[in-house]
C-alpha cells in the first residue's frame, strides 16, 4: 500500500447494464473480471473501497501450491485423486501469474523461490515427511530436507520448487488498467446491499447503499467472506486474523525461500525487494486468533519478539493486519452461489492462499459463466461438494460450536464488556448495556465517546473491542468496524446501528 499509487476508479452514480457484475476488487474479482473481459463480455466490478486495498493489499503475496500441509490431508478426504487436482490447478495459478506479468510486461517485483513447510520440533517431522510425500505423489516437484535458508536450524521441512512471490498491488493495478483498457468498468468506493437474482430470462439487479442498480445476466461475488447469506456458506467459513511485521535486512541475510511453520500460532516469513540498494525487506506472519477475540497489541509484541530472537538487528519498520477465512473442509469455494443459482457465483474461502486461489477462482468462474469446457477439478471447488468423509465433521462442528457459544454467551459475558461507561478508559471501548441494549462505547484520547449498536448487522452477534487495532469485531464470521460503526470488513454491509436506532438489518432480513 506504501509502496503503490492510490487509485481512484468514479462511483456508481447511475444504473448501468453488464453482462457479468463483479463484487469485490482484489485478486479473486480482479482476475474473474479480466478472464471475462477477454472473452468478450462486458463486466463491471463493483468494490466497496478501492480495488486491491482490503485483504489483498495486505496479504504477504506468496504464490505458491505448498499450502502449509494441506496434501496430507487431502489424500485422507479427496483420495489422492482430489489431492492432485488441487496440486494441479494451484500450481497453474502459479504459473499463470508469471504467464500473465510477461504478457501484459507488468514490473511486481516477481521472483521465482522455493516454498518450505517447517518445523523446529522434532516430534513434527512424522508429519512433515508425510506431507512431503503426499505432496510429491500429488505432482509438485517435493522434497524433504533438514537444511533451509533460515537463520535458525529446522527438524525437518517439505521443500517444494519453482514456486513464485510478488507485489500483489504492482501486478492487481496494471491489471485493472489493462481490464480498463479492454472495455471492462471498475466502480470504486460503490458498496453492494441488495441482490435480486435472474430467474428465467429476467437479469439479475444489484442494488448500491446510494439506490444506483446494476442489472447483469451473472454476478460474481468475490468479497472474501460472501455478503449475501442466503448461500449459507457462514456455516463452512471460519475467520481469523493474522499480524504481520517487516524489517530491512541486508541482502545477504536473505533466506532464501518463502517459510511457514504451524508452530508457535503460525509463523511465516518471506523478503521482497527493499526500497534501498543492501536491503531486503523481511516479512513476517503470524499470530493467528479469531476476530473479537483477542488484543493485537499484545500479539504484536510478540511477534516482533520472535523476529529480534530469530534476525537479531531487524529493526521493525512496518506493522500491519490481515483476515482470511479457513473452510472447514480444507478446500476454497468456487462456484454457484447457492444449490439452485443460475446466474450466481462465489470465490471465497482461500485459508490464507488468495494468491493462487484467486486466479484459480477466475479462471474456473470464467469457463462457467461462458459455459466452455468445465476445468478437471470443478467439482473439487464446488461450494456444494458432498461431505464425503466423517473426517470433515469435526472441523465443522467445533466452528459452529464457537459461532453458538458467541452467538449466545456473549450477551451473557464477555472480556469487552463494562458496567458504566465511566469504566471505559480513553483509547479504549467495551460493550455496555444502555436502556436495556448492548452498546459498543470507545472513549476517545480526548474523552470523548463514541456510541454504537453492538450487535452486528450481518448476523446479530455481539461485536468486541479490538485495543491493537481500535476497531469493533464480530468473533461469528469475522465483520469488523471502525470506533464510529463504518464497516471495515464483511460479510456485513451496514454499519452498526445508532444508539437510537438500534437494529438487526442485514441484507438476508429482505
Amino acid at each position: 500500500m506504501a509502496t503503490t499509487p492510490a487509485t481512484s476508479h468514479p462511483p456508481l452514480t447511475a444504473d448501468q447494464e453488464a453482462d457479468v457484475a463483479v463484487v469485490g476488487g482484489g485478486i479473486a474479482g480482479l482476475y474473474t473480471a479480466w478472464e471475462l473481459a477477454q472473452s468478450g463480455r462486458s463486466v463491471v466490478v463493483l468494490e466497496a473501497d478501492r480495488v486491491a486495498a482490503g485483504v489483498t493489499g495486505y496479504t504477504t503475496a506468496k504464490v505458491t501450491a505448498l499450502h502449509s500441509s494441506v496434501y496430507d490431508r487431502l489424500r485422507r478426504t479427496r483420495g489422492e485423486a482430489g489431492a492432485r487436482l488441487y496440486a494441479q490447478s494451484q500450481q497453474e495459478a502459479v504459473d499463470e501469474v508469471v504467464a500473465t506479468a510477461a504478457r501484459l510486461g507488468i514490473d511486481c517485483d516477481l521472483e521465482r523461490a522455493p516454498a518450505f513447510t517447517y518445523v523446529e520440533d522434532p516430534a513434527g517431522v512424522a508429519k512433515i515427511r508425510a506431507e512431503a510425500e503426499a505432496a510429491r505423489n500429488a505432482g509438485l516437484p517435493a522434497s524433504f530436507v533438514t537444511r533451509t535458508g533460515l537463520p535458525f536450524p529446522v527438524a525437518g521441512a517439505v521443500r517444494v520448487e519453482d514456486q513464485a512471490q510478488f507485489h500483489p498491488r504492482k501486478f492487481l493495478l496494471a491489471l485493472a488498467s489493462a481490464l480498463v483498457a479492454n472495455g471492462g468498468v471498475i466502480r470504486e468506493r460503490t458498496r453492494v446491499v441488495g441482490l435480486k437474482e435472474g430467474r428465467g430470462s429476467a437479469p439479475c439487479v444489484l442494488t448500491t447503499e446510494t439506490g444506483a442498480l446494476v442489472v447483469a445476466r451473472d454476478v460474481v461475488v468475490a468479497t472474501h467472506y460472501p455478503v449475501f447469506d442466503r448461500s449459507l456458506l457462514f456455516a463452512k467459513l471460519a475467520p481469523h486474523r493474522e499480524l504481520v511485521v517487516a524489517a530491512p535486512i541486508p541482502v545477504d541475510r536473505d533466506p532464501g525461500g518463502m517459510y511457514i511453520t504451524a508452530e508457535e500460532n503460525k509463523r511465516s516469513v518471506r523478503t521482497a525487494p527493499g526500497h534501498t540498494d543492501g536491503t531486503r525487506l523481511l516479512i513476517v506472519t503470524g499470530e493467528s486468533f479469531l476476530p473479537g477475540t483477542a488484543d493485537a497489541g499484545e500479539r504484536f509484541q510478540r511477534l516482533v519478539a520472535w523476529t529480534a530472537e530469530r534476525f537479531p538487528g531487524a529493526g521493525i519498520s512496518h506493522r500491519w493486519a490481515a483476515q482470511d477465512n479457513d473452510p472447514t473442509d480444507t478446500v476454497p469455494c468456487i462456484g454457484l452461489l447457492h444449490p439452485k443459482a443460475r446466474h450466481t457465483y462465489v470465490a471465497t474461502g482461500f485459508g490464507g492462499w488468495g494468491m493462487t486461489g484467486g486466479v484459480l477462482a477466475g479462471k474456473l468462474l470464467a469457463a462457467l459463466i461462458n459455459r466452455d469446457e468445465r476445468p478437471p477439478w470443478t467439482d473439487l471447488y464446488d461450494p456444494w461438494r458432498p461431505r464425503s468423509t466423517m473426517r470433515e465433521w469435526p472441523a465443522l462442528l467445533a466452528h459452529q460450536a464457537t459461532v453458538a457459544r458467541h452467538l449466545v454467551g456473549d450477551r451473557l459475558h464477555s472480556p469487552s464488556h463494562a458496567d458504566s461507561t465511566e469504566e471505559i478508559a480513553p483509547g479504549t471501548g467495551a460493550v455496555v448495556r444502555m436502556g436495556g441494549r448492548h452498546c459498543a462505547v470507545y472513549r476517545d484520547e480526548d474523552g470523548a465517546t463514541h456510541t454504537v449498536s453492538a450487535r452486528c448487522t450481518h448476523l446479530g452477534c455481539l461485536v468486541a473491542f479490538n485495543p491493537g487495532e481500535k476497531t469493533w469485531e464480530c468473533p461469528c464470521h469475522g465483520s469488523r468496524f471502525d470506533v464510529d460503526g463504518a464497516v471495515l470488513e464483511g460479510p456485513a454491509v451496514r454499519p452498526l446501528g445508532s444508539v437510537g436506532n438500534v437494529r438487526h438489518d442485514g441484507e438476508q432480513q429482505r
